[in-house]
């Protein structure tokens, strides 16, 4: 593969080193200290990870630490715990239980807090409601909620008892959920009656009520009453949360559960459109989680860490609960979108309950930065130390801005990388122990063995373009598809031997860091040069009144494939003729001619998750297809796939009339 576009990003780039004050504070106290962890952690991976797994809660110990290889091992074999357990029990003994484990704050305002012995608690309590209606270790249960303390406590209750649990999220429509659903045969499903989303009233339980009855092993459906709006209750199957709270005990053995076991299955797209359910032992999520958190946050007990996702993508799970609920932090939800009901509403929250460790994604701090420096001043930041960062990759000039504007150069940013399949960030960087570099995911993490090869499986040399593998299993890598073993293995195994194929594109620099550029169907070949979306996407970025931009690839005639530019300004302008030329000369001159884009296409506004991932996909399905088959209702708004449709309705774009 030729690297282009990317090569002068890498060229272009340097270390920016970690203040010495910072790096005495850590927990490992010396950059040095650090090195030799992460050399113990490849040379010897069976003794760091018993180390690990040593420093949490077991009822038994286990046999063997690692056994088998890809794409069928397993960690900690015949070892006893429960993640709850060391997630919540763990603390109190520890005598933490009266503090703040976590801060809720809903879109409207309201607040919620619990500290650790009401958690457990409330976890208690549901997990005897749980039991009340036949769940016991190993069944199945859905999680239909948005992001409420509830949804928290029902994934606590499940790892109590041993329950394997699955969270969809809330955005999604009656047709994504039923798909699920069905696939997926839970006992009982969590839901609520209803959600705010940027000011709407979203009824969740009927849309439960209209699927459910494709689902026959769903025997309960619990209701949280979240707005009071009344949905039909079905006597005998349907029960509200705050009834069977009155009556449930405060006290639940936890199951014992072996370190293998599926604890959480989490569906994620699949090249066919049918979901594919990735299935994770839950043991190993929290051990995993546990000690990557330490390192990618650098966590301190006294932290207060906010993970902006939503509970019903995965991100949420590994950071909100996992990743700061086994270290002892207190961790706050936040319902509604980051910029709603104001746009400044991240800040808000940030000054508020001064949040020192955030993460998030990067279309999120590319919508602060479109709002100016002036939005800044009116909040008191200087609480933030490390701000990490997943989802899609990071263009070096919001690095730069996240950095020295929102962080005043006294933060660690720490980009990272990780899918729903890896559970978790193996390439990353240990915030304040390891150099950052603008615009890179960071380097192979503690126990990850990570490589680039080329389309025949073959290791490439640094600063070369190929596919992303993973070379050997750890702890919280998937273990299997829901019912789909075969599928697992054509998935993620099947193209290059030995060997998890992530479907990305990435390169490794000379100074060990990682460039994922995006998905292999995210980078195109224009006159078979292979041009990265996240190279063109940063020039872009660098023109003036850039607020977001997604890159696609078109087909074309001569070229084979030709780039499309979707952007959105961060304010009004008179002549966007002029910015559309400013932003496709911004991108030859970073790349060559041969990136030129075919044309710029501006719009108010981007399909995005509520993560705030830029959907590309589904704008090239709209600009190849005219329609979006699959379901957009998981979009943050799902009015801008009709919106953008109506732009492209025109045909008018740079260079001219330019007919797609």
């Amino acid at each position: 593969m030729d690297v282009v576009g990317i090569q002068s990003v890498v060229e272009n780039s340097s270390l920016v080193h970690p203040k010495e004050e910072k790096v005495r504070m850590t927990s490992e106290g010396s950059q040095e200290a650090f090195q030799l962890l992460l050399k113990k952690s490849k040379e010897d991976p069976e003794k760091f990870w018993g180390e690990v797994a040593k420093e949490l809660f077991w009822y038994e110990p286990w046999q063997e630490t690692i056994s088998g290889e890809l794409p069928n091992f397993s960690f900690f074999k015949g070892g006893i715990s429960n993640a709850s357990v060391n997630l919540l029990d763990r603390h109190i003994e520890n005598g933490l239980g009266n503090k703040t484990a976590i801060i809720w704050e809903g879109e409207n305002g309201d607040t919620q807090f619990y500290t650790y012995s009401m958690l457990l608690a409330e976890v208690n309590r549901f997990a005897n409601s749980l039991k009340s209606f036949g769940v016991g270790k190993g069944d199945a249960v859905a999680i239909y909620l948005p992001n409420l303390a509830e949804a928290f406590i029902a994934v606590l209750a499940c790892f109590r008892l041993g329950a394997v649990y699955n969270a969809i999220f809330s955005g999604f429509s009656e047709e994504s959920l039923k798909d699920r659903l069905i696939n997926y045969e839970p006992k009982v499903i969590v839901t609520a009656d209803a959600s705010y989303r940027r000011g709407k009233i979203i009824p969740l339980k009927e849309k439960v009520d209209r699927v459910i009855d494709s689902i026959p092993t769903i025997t309960n459906v619990l209701v949280v009453n979240r707005l009071n709006t009344n949905p039909p209750m079905k006597e005998g199957r349907d029960i509200w949360w705050h009834d069977i709270r009155k009556t449930a005990s405060i006290v639940c053995e936890p199951a014992r559960v072996e370190a293998n076991e599926p604890g959480i299955v989490f569906y994620t797209s699949g090249t066919t459109g049918k979901p594919k359910g990735v299935v994770h032992s839950g043991i190993a999520f929290v051990i995993q989680n546990y000690i990557y958190a330490k390192y990618h946050m650098d966590h301190h007990a006294d932290d207060v860490f906010w993970c902006s996702a939503d509970i019903g993508w995965l991100t949420m799970h590994i950071w909100g609960i996992a990743g700061a609920l086994a270290n002892g932090v207190t961790t706050v939800i936040y319902e509604g979108a980051p910029d709603y009901p104001e746009k400044d509403r991240f800040y808000q929250i940030i000054d508020k309950y001064r949040v020192n460790k955030l993460f998030t994604a990067p279309t999120a701090l590319r919508m602060l930065k479109s709002l100016g420096e002036e939005a800044i001043k009116p909040y008191h930041l200087d609480c933030l130390d490390v701000i990490s960062l997943v989802g899609e990759p990071f263009d070096p000039e919001t690095w730069h801005w996240t950095y020295e504007v929102l962080g005043k150069k006294q933060v660690c940013v720490n980009n990272t990388w990780g899918q729903t399949e890896t559970a978790g960030c193996p390439l990353a960087g240990a915030a304040w122990l390891t150099p950052m570099k603008p615009g890179s995911a960071g380097i192979e993490f503690l126990g990850a063995h990570m490589d680039i090869v080329d389309d025949e499986g073959n290791s490439l040399p640094p600063n070369t373009l190929g596919n992303l593998v993973i070379r050997k299993p750890f702890p919280m890598l998937c273990r299997t598809l829901w019912k789909e073993p075969e599928r697992y293995y054509l998935s993620y195994f099947s193209q290059v031997e030995g060997a998890y194929y992530a479907s990305d594109i990435a390169l490794k620099d000379d100074d060990g860091h990682f460039w994922v550029v995006g998905r292999s169907d995210d980078a195109f070949n224009v006159a078979g040069h292979r041009l990265s979306t996240m190279e063109m996407e940063s020039a872009a970025l660098e023109a003036p009144g850039v607020a977001e931009v997604a890159v696609i690839g078109i087909p074309d005639e001569i070229k084979g494939e030709v780039p499309l530019v979707f952007v959105r300004l961060s304010a009004h302008v008179e002549n966007e003729e002029d910015i559309k030329m400013q932003i496709s000369d911004s991108i030859v001159k970073r790349i060559g001619a041969i990136a030129r884009p075919s044309a710029v296409i501006i719009s108010e506004a981007l399909p995005k998750t509520v993560s705030g991932k830029i959907m590309r996909r589904l704008l090239k399905e709209i600009v190849l297809k005219g329609e979006v088959a699959g379901d957009i209702t998981g979009l943050e708004d799902p009015e801008t796939v009709e919106h953008i449709k109506r732009i492209l309705a025109n045909k008018k774009y740079m260079n001219g009339t330019k007919e797609l």
